[in-house]
């Protein structure tokens, strides 16, 4: 599997709210870094600590959140992704960056715009 379909299944794993099947492409050791200065920003270490601090409060911070991929590069063990959110109090684009090693997930950077991310979290 290439480092993209692997990450375009973890898109769809997300999608069907599947996320057992999710952590199971995520290396145990796991770096995600959500860039800002927002109550959801940081760096989160594994998938679990990503599931439980950051993932299982999107759809109570942003009410019916929503998430479309807009466009998909991929270079080496890098993937590339320009997506799109919405929800009741959100409409913003972000790019997503992942690195895939051995067929898990070793980093993932999300870039939003992090000044509407924290006027939609009344930040």
């Amino acid at each position: 599997m290439t480092p993209k379909e692997l990450v375009l299944g973890g898109y769809a794993s997300f999608a069907e709210g599947d996320m057992e099947s999710l952590a199971k492409i995520y290396h145990e050791d796991a770096l995600i870094r959500v860039n800002g200065n927002h109550e959801l920003s940081g760096q989160y270490h594994g998938f679990n600590d990503f599931l439980e601090n950051f993932i299982s409060k999107l759809p109570v911070k942003f009410p019916n959140f929503g998430l479309e991929i807009l466009n998909v590069s991929s270079e080496g063990d890098r993937v590339y992704l320009h997506v799109r959110y919405t929800a009741d109090n959100l409409d913003s684009e972000s790019v997503h960056m992942f690195v895939v090693e051995d067929e898990l997930e070793t980093e993932f950077h999300i870039f939003d715009d992090s000044q509407k991310m924290a006027a939609a979290l009344g930040s």
